[in-house]
């Protein structure tokens, strides 16, 4: 594994660009950059993803410290080593994508609502803010939280308020076996059963349905597993693994299609959105992916009607417009970290500060 240190590169990078009043486009490993509101214009761009390895990494505490540029493929092979892994399991975009890029865009994988999000894993960050100075926010370990909110103000920032170099996180033993089940069953009813599910006290990892198909995956000891086997019932997924990679990485059909793409996010016992689209059910029923030709209005008021909130992520990023009072305490927070605006401006909603 590559061990390189660029902190005061950087550092010296960001203070000619504050000198100059020039922005910059953080970028690590790139396979991100389709999720920027923005899009790609011609600002320059500070590479980080050469700002790698592990800083420090303790089996028995179950904590590890890695620069921002580390890719998530050598992270995520050390501590498999170990027979631990990251609970939010992040989705690997492309083999460059990097443990820096999961955490400032706050992606998490099908295990989230029982394995925790990004925002709950990171126990600490070291930031290169706006002004050119770096400071360490929150800790190394679970019991040393001193500033840990601001290190959570950071996932799924994208960057706008600083460059992380390096983040803390907490890891899960992995599981001894893992097993998925599927069930034909209506939306109608997987909604049913999925609450009914979710009530009981099942090691479950994942929840999906799509197409009249409801795959629910296990993983725990090999006892605790074969007694929820019953409870779950269905038949063996024999395509398992290739499913929930495609799910968490977005490389399903639908993930590939050529219509809009929208993710909505809603309470998992919420009722459909009353919209017509080709669905794809996540996270127990609380992330719901779909392909639909209505108008962005029409979607942003569906998902609203049933108390969350709907983001299109292609053709291109579109979210929400946020409410001013909301917009207000972004700003102020923006201006705390960035005051110059130096970083990423607008890559969350164009024009924002």
């Amino acid at each position: 594994m590559v061990d390189a240190d660029l902190s005061e590169d950087l550092r010296g990078r960001v203070n000619a660009a504050v000198a100059a009043e020039a922005p910059l486009r953080i970028r690590g490993g790139g396979t991100r950059q389709a999720l920027m509101a923005c899009g790609n214009e011609a600002i320059e761009v500070l590479e980080v993803g050469g700002h790698r390895g592990i800083v420090a990494f303790e089996p028995s505490e179950l904590v590890v410290t890695a620069r921002a540029g580390t890719p998530l493929s050598e992270l995520e092979a050390a501590v498999t080593e170990a027979g631990q892994c990251l609970p939010f399991d992040p989705p690997r975009f492309g083999a460059s994508s990097t443990i820096g890029g999961a955490v400032a865009s706050g992606l998490a994988g099908p295990a989230r609502p029982w394995q925790g999000a990004v925002r709950d894993a990171v126990l600490g960050i070291t930031l290169l803010d706006g002004r050119g100075g770096i400071g360490r926010f929150g800790g190394q370990v679970m019991k040393n939280v001193a500033g840990y909110d601001v290190a959570r103000l950071n996932v799924g920032a994208m960057g706008s308020l600083g460059v992380l170099l390096d983040v803390s996180l907490r890891l899960l033993p992995r599981p001894m076996t893992t097993v998925t089940r599927v069930l034909e069953l209506g939306i109608g009813q997987t909604f049913e059963r999925m609450a009914t599910l979710g009530r009981r006290p099942l090691p479950i990892t994942a929840m999906a349905w799509q197409g009249g198909l409801l795959r629910v995956r296990l993983a725990g000891s090999e006892v605790g597993v074969a007694a929820a086997l019953a409870a779950v019932g269905g038949e063996p997924f024999a395509e398992a693994e290739d499913f929930w990679a495609g799910l968490r990485d977005r490389q399903l059909p639908l993930f590939e299609g050529d219509g809009p793409l929208w993710r909505l996010s809603v309470p998992a016992t919420a009722p459909q959105p009353e919209l017509s689209a080709n669905w794809l059910l996540d996270w127990g029923g609380a992330q719901r992916w779909c392909s639909t030709d209505a108008a962005p209005e029409r979607v942003f008021e569906a998902a609203s009607a049933v108390g969350g909130h709907a983001m299109r992520l292609a053709p291109t990023v579109q979210r929400a417009t946020l409410p001013p009072a909301q917009l207000k305490l972004q700003q102020r927070i923006k201006t705390v970290f960035d005051p110059a605006g130096l970083f990423n401006a607008g890559v969350l909603y164009p024009g924002e500060y």
